[in-house]
């Protein structure tokens, strides 16, 4: 694996405060963070992941059954967890991160969907991608997964990746051949001017397009997307699979 470099990124967010509602009727009496997949959470998987890449704080933002998901999170001892209160209003993706900004400092840093599964290949995927951050060239590096090799996704992908890494936005019915797997490094500056209360990070990532500074990594391994209750067997499936 490539040394880090480029002022690799030391803190994450965890968005973990969405309602779930694909996921009902499993989250009508839990968070979707807290729903398991061969035994383990997925707010389990992605703090592991975080914390094997080297990140040692990670903020959460909670919402839903927020007092479940907080009293879970106090039985990890790494990461260290900071806690990001939504509880008055679920912000969506950019608005949560907008007001977690303070806890995440002023260096780019990793957002991370708390409901990302991926099976690793030959590397682990947040190092490859904390590797090959340039801030140079780059306002947000995502990874992205092959939609040919995906599980549990029906879609047509979101973005089509030039030789040198930079995305571009599915358009209209075309498929094009990534799909966004839910984690990205992205710099704080994106943040600067964006709308109080909720917003999609997609105001994020249209910024970078339109400077030509949105970039991928591709996903090696598979990618598990665990959207709804069917999705979970599948994923057991793919993970049991692996293991034999």
């Amino acid at each position: 694996m490539s040394a880090i470099s480029h002022a690799a990124p030391s803190t994450a967010i965890v968005l973990a405060a969405g309602l779930g509602k694909r996921m009902l009727p499993i989250t009508a009496t839990m968070p979707k963070p807290l729903v398991k997949v061969a035994g383990r959470t997925l707010i389990d998987f992605a703090l592991d992941k975080l914390h094997e890449a080297g990140i040692g704080q990670v903020v959460v933002n909670v919402h839903h059954f927020a007092d479940m998901l907080e009293a879970h999170l106090r039985t990890r001892d790494v990461p260290r967890i900071v806690v990001s209160d939504e509880r008055e209003a679920v912000l969506e993706t950019g608005g949560g991160v907008k007001k977690a900004l303070p806890l995440l400092g002023d260096a780019p840093f990793i957002t991370f969907n708390s409901a990302s599964l991926w099976i690793e290949g030959a590397e682990p995927n947040l190092s490859r991608l904390v590797a090959a951050w340039n801030p140079a060239t780059m306002d947000v590096l995502m990874l992205v997964a092959p939609l040919s090799t995906s599980i549990g996704y029906e879609g047509r992908g979101d973005f089509s990746m030039a030789p040198d890494g930079r995305l571009q936005r599915r358009k209209g019915d075309e498929s094009v051949p990534f799909v966004y797997a839910g984690v990205a490094i992205v710099k704080p500056e994106l943040v600067a001017g964006t709308p109080d209360g909720p917003f999609s990070a997609n105001v994020f990532y249209d910024r970078a397009i339109a400077k030509g500074r949105l970039h991928g990594l591709r996903l090696e391994g598979q990618w598990l997307h665990v959207g709804e209750p069917q999705a979970i067997a599948e994923a057991e499936e793919c993970l049991a699979a692996r293991t034999r």
